[in-house]
């Protein structure tokens, strides 16, 4: 398999490109990783340095990859922070030129916004082109329940809500959306969940809520579901595998202390998934 990957990049710490590649290498998976932004750090730190690569450079190298014959190989489109509002038209140009190449490539897309607790922490004009240009050209896509809100004019909370808002999210032209942190009022206390769905039904998975925000996880949560997906068609499978290495993933960093994801100290649950949580059918 093989990924071309447009995101956000960091020397320090790990988000985006910086959290996605090493998990999907550490899988089997040929990644082609094209930066969005080259960022010091993650801007959860209040201050960074480094550039907003402009749009018509990330299509320079997006142009200089499909030039080597590279397109017809790639399987999967996966993008996630866009950074500047021009990169959205990129991203749709670059998902439709794959598929051209390869037809049965997919293009997964990561509408990374904000979460509930930090509110919104892209442009002000991002989650508009996300929702109108991004998403409709999705095959795969893999909001947190804040950002499901936003893209379905929705607010999920149950069970049955967030179903609903995740079957108006498929209506929008993605046919699997994965919500990755459903937080239902009646959830067992300190647990968290993730929810799939897609054509043959819906499957739920529970799992410990750590007192820990880990930036980086969804990134990676989005490539590794994405490739479990691709590679084995089945999203109750994907969920599993997914939802076990990215659990621990993150308790792991929380016991080490660090306030950044210990991702390549984590590298075994990537390869070799516990599967210690169940997965359970919802519909």
């Amino acid at each position: 398999m093989k990924v071309l990957s447009i995101q956000s990049a960091v020397a320090h710490g790990h988000v985006g490109n910086s959290a996605a590649v090493f998990p999907l290498q550490r899988i089997g998976v040929e990644v082609v990783p094209v930066h969005t932004v080259n960022f010091s750090n993650h801007t959860g730190y209040g201050a960074w340095r480094g550039p907003l690569i402009p749009p018509s450079e990330v299509a320079e190298v997006i142009l200089g990859v499909e030039e080597r014959g590279v397109f017809p190989q790639i399987d999967v489109v996966l993008s996630g922070y866009q950074g500047g509002a021009g990169i959205a038209g990129v991203i749709v140009d670059a998902v439709r030129r794959v598929k051209e190449a390869n037809p049965s490539a997919l293009y997964a897309c990561d509408p990374v916004m904000g979460n509930a607790k930090s509110g919104c922490f892209v442009a002000p004009e991002i989650p508009d082109l996300l929702r109108d240009v991004v998403v409709p050209v999705a095959d795969i896509l893999t909001p947190n329940q804040f950002e499901l809100g936003f893209l379905t004019g929705t607010s999920p909370g149950s069970l049955e809500t967030t179903l609903a808002s995740a079957d108006l999210a498929r209506s929008m032209g993605p046919s699997t959306v994965l919500v990755t942190s459903v937080e239902r009022p009646d959830r067992p206390e300190n647990t968290v969940e993730m929810l799939v769905v897609d054509p043959a039904g819906a499957w739920i998975v529970q799992t410990p809520q750590l007192p820990f925000k880990a930036n980086g996880s969804g990134d990676v949560t989005a490539a590794l579901f994405t490739a479990h997906l691709r590679q084995s068609g089945q999203a109750s499978v994907a969920l599993a595998r997914t939802a076990s290495s990215v659990f621990d993933l993150i308790d792991l960093t929380y016991r080490s202390g660090e306030r950044e994801l210990q991702l390549v100290q984590a590298q075994e649950f990537y390869a070799a998934p516990r599967l210690q949580f169940a997965v359970e059918q919802v519909r």
